[in-house]
């Protein structure tokens, strides 16, 4: 292992780069209804925040009643189509993930994500961040593995060509940063919520992007000393 490369940085997207995930629940909370499943924009806040979208309508499933057969299908397309619209008109970048990613620039990055690649790339584009990545975007629906279960860190990891002891990944849902802990990697919590969620043991905390710089500074530091 190179100690002295700099440390690769995985970046999940909704939350972390781009302010994405109030207007993904505003979408669930106006479709799920429609589809006979009630759900509210603050219940996604609160409760299913980074999960799979499949994973979120079985649950409602479980507690109110199953949808009739190849529904799912058509819910599915309704919800990308209507948050597709919405992320290119209003879709604005966290504050200070700009100037952070400029920082931090000389170190390899990729965006980690439970979305699809579709909805990966409509928000880089409609924030112009895409450049920082040069494409190198990893999404559960394409390699078939979901947060947070850590194999989508770790695969991410590989095809970069690092090890999970020379990446980071920042995160701001709990599924992500589960994970990245469970990935082996390090990890820093993009926590927008400290009055109501903790950050987990094992995990860095950070309340705003303009931290990020230093945290990793001194990660690379840590690194480089314990090799």
């Amino acid at each position: 292992m190179n100690t002295a490369a700099p440390l690769c940085l995985l970046f999940d997207c909704d939350g972390t780069l781009v302010d994405s995930e109030i207007l993904l629940a505003e979408v669930m909370g106006d479709i799920l209804p429609e589809f006979g499943l009630p759900f509210s924009a603050r219940q996604y806040m609160d409760e299913f925040r980074g999960v799979r979208f499949q994973t979120i309508v079985q649950t409602l499933e479980s507690r109110f009643q199953t949808l009739a057969e190849d529904t799912f299908t058509q819910l599915e397309a309704g919800m990308r189509s209507r948050m597709e619209a919405r992320m290119r008109a209003e879709l604005v970048i966290i504050p200070g993930m700009s100037a952070a990613l400029e920082q931090l620039s000389s170190h390899p990055m990729a965006v980690v994500s439970n979305g699809p690649e579709r909805k990966i790339r409509c928000a880089l584009e409609s924030t112009d961040l895409g450049h920082y990545f040069a494409g190198r975007l990893f999404s559960a629906y394409t390699l078939n593995v979901w947060k947070p279960d850590p194999e989508l860190y770790r695969k991410a990891a590989a095809a970069m060509g690092y090890t999970p002891q020379q990446c980071v990944v920042i995160d701001d849902a709990a599924v992500g940063v589960e994970a990245g802990l469970a990935a082996g990697m390090h990890v820093i919590h993009l926590n927008h919520f400290p009055n109501e969620e903790s950050t987990p043991e094992g995990a860095i905390g950070i309340h705003h992007a303009n931290e990020l710089t230093a945290v990793i500074a001194s990660l690379s530091t840590k690194v480089t000393a314990d090799a």
